[in-house]
């Protein structure tokens, strides 16, 4: 007799890098974020198959050369599909060019090419926001966002403050979906009284929201004068974006092949599918 065992769902994990080291774990992080912000400008503009499959071609790429395992990626819940399915559905509805004949029935495809290329759009997007936060360490981000804005100190605006400000939002985010998780896991394990009247029902479940709000702002404050103590203790807020951080000349190969894989993607857009096109 065989027992069935359903697998458990693997959860997000954000702003954690995977153990290892690698080409793409050794980059610097304002490379990387010279790399999400390029590929984004470009997406927004020309959001054609060939710049999201020359997207999708990099990550695939830089995936393979960090060997980041298939155990990284999160399950799709099952609702997910769900909605997708409903969202194909209704944009074929739209009709639109190309169209399939087949005999007196004439189908119509535009719609659904629309709806898959947003979401091949948003995957690829998805993708690239992962292999940053698999690749690299939060506290390198600071000091690189610093560098980044060195520029922007003659205009007066403070970069250094911001980078700090980024740099503990960054750091406080996974810890706190962490104590979440515990105070969840922890209300679930408290014996519940099920009222009998529907009234009685909406009460308890705004009770019970209420009262796990109150529990995580009590958690995020006390976090907060931790993190606080501990940033006073090592010489203040200053000292995380004050770490030296510079390119390197795996930096600027890695720009120039960004730039080189997106630029012949862009024109292959803009010259040969256009034509084709008309």
């Amino acid at each position: 007799m065989s027992e069935t065992t359903s697998r458990a769902p693997r959860p997000v994990v954000l702003l954690r890098p995977v153990p290892g080291t690698s080409t793409i774990h050794e980059l610097w992080a304002g490379t990387k974020l010279l790399v999400v912000m390029g590929i984004s400008v470009l997406l927004t503009f020309y959001p054609g198959w060939v710049p999201i499959a020359a997207v999708a071609a990099l990550v695939v790429a830089a995936a393979r050369i960090a060997r980041i395992p298939a155990g990284a990626l999160p399950s799709i819940p099952r609702f997910l599909w769900i909605l997708l399915a409903i969202g194909a559905g209704t944009a074929a509805l739209a009709g639109g060019s190309p169209a399939l004949t087949l005999g007196s029935l004439s189908l119509e495809f535009g719609g659904l090419l629309h709806f898959l290329r947003i979401t091949a759009l948003s995957l690829v997007l998805l993708g690239l926001g992962g292999m940053v936060s698999w690749t690299t360490n939060v506290a390198e981000i600071a000091p690189a966002v610093a560098t980044l804005g060195r520029p922007l100190r003659r205009l007066r605006i403070p970069i250094d403050d911001w980078a700090v400000a980024l740099a503990l939002a960054l750091r406080a985010f996974p810890m706190l979906i962490d104590e979440f998780r515990v105070l969840y896991a922890a209300r679930r394990l408290r014996p519940k009284h099920t009222p009998k009247s529907r009234r009685a029902r909406r009460r308890q479940r705004a009770a019970e929201v209420i009262d796990l709000l109150a529990a995580a702002m009590t958690v995020a404050l006390r976090r907060a004068d931790e993190m606080g103590d501990a940033i006073t203790a090592r010489g203040g807020g200053g000292q995380i974006s004050a770490l030296p951080s510079r390119p390197h000349r795996r930096d600027w190969v890695t720009l120039a092949t960004v730039a080189l894989v997106c630029g012949a993607a862009l024109a292959l857009e803009l010259t040969v599918l256009a034509t084709s096109t008309v």
